[in-house]
């Protein structure tokens, strides 16, 4: 085993990286799961889309986003391919008349029956590079940082609807600090001058 001060000088900061690390872990997982499942198997994200719709028909694409976690443009993308190969089924949802939902097709249900055990085999084989007793907290990270990403967005909204509203309320108080500046600076009024009243004298 490489101490960890020799894997430091070896590869330096990237060691401690997370971004690195768990871009290098992924490497690995989808690898793993590419030999499992074969050059004519689902794609991850195949399954991950077919996997989502068996749980529910009629999902829009805004669900299939959640559930999944597949960005808005890369879904619409890979809805469209997978049902041009016969996976998936449009049709019209039933909640908003504007939305087109999706559900498993028969050729869609009869492949992901398939590929689940190479899935589940390709699981298997990552969580045995763990040892034993790390493997569930391993998935409880895992699963943190899942439900991390998926309250991102929606963090983001909230973020920015309040620097908006704190930069209008900003706009505002600057607003009243130059009215009430030019105000102290404005020239009083000059009183009128009152006219000497005239003593008229008379003369005896």
């Amino acid at each position: 085993m490489v101490k960890s001060g020799k894997a430091l000088r070896k590869v330096g900061p990237l060691a401690t990286s997370p971004s690195h690390l768990m871009h290098r872990a992924l490497q690995l997982a989808l690898d793993i799961y590419s030999e499992e499942t074969g050059a004519d198997g689902l794609t991850q994200r195949q399954f991950a889309v077919l996997e989502a719709a068996s749980l529910k028909a009629g999902l829009t694409q805004t669900e299939l986003v959640r559930m999944t976690g597949i960005d808005r443009s890369t879904l619409a993308d890979l809805v469209t391919r997978m049902t041009a190969k016969g996976l998936l089924e449009r049709e019209r949802s039933t909640l908003d008349a504007r939305a087109k939902a999706v559900r498993l097709s028969t050729e869609g249900a009869a492949r992901l029956e398939a590929a689940r055990p190479l899935v589940e085999a390709a699981d298997k084989r990552i969580m045995a590079l763990l040892p034993k007793g790390q493997r569930e907290v391993f998935l409880s990270q895992l699963a943190e940082l899942a439900a991390a990403a998926d309250a991102a967005p929606d963090a983001a909204k909230a973020e920015a609807k309040a620097a908006k509203k704190a930069a209008k309320l900003a706009e505002k108080e600057a607003k009243k600090a130059e009215k009430a500046a030019k105000k102290a600076v404005r020239p009083a009024k000059a009183a009128k001058a009152k006219k000497p009243k005239l003593k008229v004298v008379e003369v005896a």
